[in-house]
């Protein structure tokens, strides 16, 4: 697994012995179940801290469709972007979320998946905090080890998901 971080984002990627059509289906199913998006353990935790301090927490269910599209709302995400390889030169996918919680900036998590060779993918995520003003600058700073669990724990999750085909 490959892990980098900045200030800002952090990110990890992990090559699969999967096609990225068997990894994109599981990245952005939004059928009904559990889900890595919403059911990892760091984002159920993160949920129940933004209900702690007023925000929604994970209100929203999964759609209960094969694949999530733009403006869908799961968990505590909303859906910014879903891009699909067949369109792109490289055939990578993306899907953007970002997160609708009390935070003092903004959060987006993106997953890439692309193929590498027949029957291989490479599967990356990114989490990365814009913050806003000088409590976001603070938080900033404070909020990167925990940044750093939930990308590893996150990546953990949605890595064996795929593997296992859920």
């Amino acid at each position: 697994m490959l892990r980098r971080t900045s200030l800002r984002t952090t990110r990890r990627a992990s090559t699969l012995p999967l096609p990225a059509d068997h990894a994109w289906a599981v990245v952005a199913c939004g059928l009904e179940g559990s889900r890595w998006y919403v059911d990892a353990g760091p984002l159920v935790v993160r949920g129940f801290i933004d209900r702690l301090v007023g925000g929604g927490g994970r209100r929203w269910s999964v759609p209960g469709r094969p694949l999530l599209v733009r403006g869908d709302t799961v968990g505590f995400w909303r859906v910014w972007e879903v891009t699909d390889g067949p369109g792109q030169p490289d055939g990578t996918r993306r899907l953007v979320l970002v997160a609708d919680v009390r935070s003092p900036g903004r959060v987006t998590l993106t997953t890439t998946v692309t193929p590498d060779g027949a029957n291989g993918c490479r599967l990356e995520q990114e989490v990365r905090l814009d913050p806003d003003g000088l409590v976001g600058a603070a938080y900033l700073l404070a909020d990167l080890p925990a940044r750093e669990t939930v990308a590893e724990l996150v990546h953990r999750r949605v890595v064996g998901d795929v593997l296992q085909g859920r």
